[in-house]
Parts: structure tokens; sequence; C-alpha cells
């Protein structure tokens, strides 16, 4: 269920450090005993007690219910023989990461009688040894109370954040393949029948120069005027396609960073000049995407935008200062990074990442300069 180095737990509100001292402390109880037999059978109670809830991480859900029940019960004879109760915390919090429903419930509730009988049974025959513990046994019984459904609902949580992300990213990569059919579409209906017809035309033309050289030329004249008509189409319908200036974009972008309390400076100048409106959107969708991954990501305190149009290429840099990539993510596979790559390759660009004191995406994008000449709309 979890790697071994989960046994210290994380998240429960206790310190690393304060975990580190439960695991240490039992020797200090065992070591107080007089006999030797009870010192030598405290030690290996609590060896058998780490390495039992060692297995029960890795073990099937068959075996899982068995080392359960053997921590358990050697929390029960630790607590008893010599007052040491705080085994009860780390099977508290091995319960909470129980995913079935009512295995944890009756984990639970048998833990919790277990533990509450045992430190029952130690006040009575020896108070005099737990009573300087009491508010340290109150925390525990607090612990060994809410723990379990702290764990579960965190787990859930994190359950429910993934597959959001894991839909989010789906749902960028539908957008990106339905973009790509549609456009497919709409230049094949565009250019399809005019490329077909001045094909023919050409045929046509090539056939006719040597025995009719004035149609031939009325041939070539109308491959021209069937040319203009389709370069105007393609041109209308990439001016009608919904997108967003990369300076409007920005603008929101800062306002998503200055939401989350974070800075924001920008460098460069957002109008681009002579770009498509096409390679523009796409600039603008990674930017925001690049953005919100800053936000939800990162923990980072400040972002900056740069953006540069060179002669061959368009630059456009996000930085961070935050934790930069965990090293479990593959390279443009986490946090939409897959998307934003399909995107830039839509329009031959690239991404780069480098991650180190924060993270750096620059995405990189050939600088296509649009002409507009007025002949080609006569």
């Amino acid at each position: 269920m979890q790697k071994w180095y989960h046994i210290i737990p994380k998240n429960t509100g206790l310190s690393i450090y304060v975990w580190i001292i439960f695991c240490l402390l039992p020797f200090l109880f065992i070591f107080r005993s007089s006999s030797m037999y009870e010192v030598a059978f405290g030690i290996l109670m609590t060896l058998i007690f780490f390495l039992s809830y060692r297995l029960s991480f890795v073990s099937t859900s068959e075996w899982v219910y068995l080392w359960v029940s053997v921590e358990m019960a050697i929390s029960l004879v630790m607590t008893i023989l010599f007052g040491y109760i705080y085994f009860a915390l780390f099977l508290a919090f091995y319960i909470g990461n129980i995913r079935h429903f009512g295995g944890f419930l009756s984990l639970y509730i048998v833990h919790l009688t277990t533990t509450l009988v045992a430190i029952t049974i130690t006040f009575i025959t020896e108070v005099d040894s737990l009573f300087p513990q009491l508010p340290f046994i109150i925390i525990s019984i607090i612990g060994v109370i809410l723990l379990p459904f702290t764990v579960r609902y965190r787990n859930q949580q994190q359950k429910l954040e993934g597959e959001l992300e894991n839909a989010n990213e789906r749902i960028s990569q539908l957008m990106v393949l339905e973009e790509r059919e549609r456009i497919a579409r709409d230049l094949h209906d565009t250019l399809g029948q005019k490329l077909s017809m001045i094909g023919l035309k050409g045929e046509l033309a090539g056939k006719l120069v040597p025995k009719d050289p004035a149609r031939a030329v009325n041939e070539i004249h109308d491959i021209q005027q069937t040319a203009r008509t389709a370069l105007k189409e393609v041109r209308e319908m990439v001016s009608n396609m919904r997108g967003t200036s990369l300076k409007d974009e920005l603008i929101r972008v800062q306002q998503i960073v200055e939401a989350a309390e974070m800075s924001f400076t920008q460098e460069g100048n957002p109008v681009l000049e002579k770009t498509p409106l096409l390679v523009e959107n796409v600039l603008s969708m990674c930017l925001k995407e690049a953005a919100t991954n800053v936000v939800k990501h990162s923990n980072a305190s400040h972002c900056h935008v740069t953006i540069v149009q060179q002669t061959n290429e368009i630059l456009v840099t996000i930085e961070d200062n935050g934790k930069g990539m965990p090293e479990s993510i593959e390279p443009f596979k986490g946090h939409g990074l897959q998307g934003i790559r399909e995107r830039l390759e839509f329009v031959n660009g690239s991404l780069d990442i480098q991650s180190m004191d924060g993270t750096k995406l620059t995405l990189h994008v050939p600088n296509v300069i649009q002409n507009v000449k007025k002949e080609d709309y006569s």
C-alpha cells in the first residue's frame, strides 16, 4: 500500500522527529525493568512490532489483518507490562490507510477498545508509573480517536485531486485533438475542392499551350483567381478562429497569480508584430496552463514572465521560485506539460524545462511573419 519509508507517518500534525522519538522511547521504558528477561522480551516485542508494521504496508489484503492483529497484541503487551502506549499511534495511522470502509471501521473500533482497556488496566495496576505521563496519555488517546479519520480523509482528498488533475490533462489532450480535427476539416473543405480544380486546370493549360495558346492563357487566369479565392478563404477562416491575444492573456495570468498571493513581474512586449492569430492563440493557451501550474503546484512566492520576439522565433519564459519539479515526474508528463508540448508542436514549436531553485518553462515558436498584400484580396 505504501513504501517502507512511510513507516514514519507524514502530514499527521506531528513532526517527523516526534515519530522518531516514539520509535526510540520503547527502549527507555524497557531498560527501566529490573529483570534481564523483561528487557530481552521487551526488545523482542519492539522488533517484532516494527517488522509486522513494515509487512502490513507491503502485504496483500489477506495478510494485512494478521499483521495488524500482531501489532495490536504487542501494543497491549507493551502497555500493560512497560506502560508504553505510543505504539497505538502507529496503529492509528495505519488503520487510516485501510481503503475498504468495512475493514477500516472494524479495525478502528477494535483498536480503540483494546487501547482504552489496556490503559485502564495499567492505571489500576501501575498508577504511579503512568500518572507522570497523564498529559501525553490523553494526547495519545485523542490521536487514536481522530488520527485514523484524519488520515483517511486526507488520502481520499489526495485521490480526488489526482483524479481531477488526470481528468483535466485528458480534457486538455482531447481539446487539442478536437481542435486539430476541426482545423483539418475546415482546411479540407476550404482548400480541397479548389486545389483539385487548380490541378485539373493546370493539366488542361499544359495540354492547350501548343494547340490553343489563347485558351491556355484563360485557364491560367482562372487558376490565379482560384488561388486568390482559396487564400482569402483560408485567411478568413483563421481570423474567425476564437482566440485570445497574448497581451490580454497576460493580464488574466497576472490576476490569477496575484489572487494566489504571489508577486508577478513581466518583461518584454506582449504585443506581437505580424504574428498569425493561430500562433498567438497557442502561445496564450500555453501561458495560461503554465501559470496555472505555478499557482497550483509550485509553492512559489513569485512568478516572472518574459516575452521576446526575435527574428527567427518567439520566446515566452515562465519562471517561479518554488520547489521545482518532483523527481518522480517524468519530463513533459506531469501537470499538463504534455498538453503544452502538443499545442506547441502543432505550430512547429517546442518546450524546454529547467528545474533548479524553482521551475523555468521556455516556449519556443518559429516567428512566422504574416504579410498582407492588397492583391491577395483582389
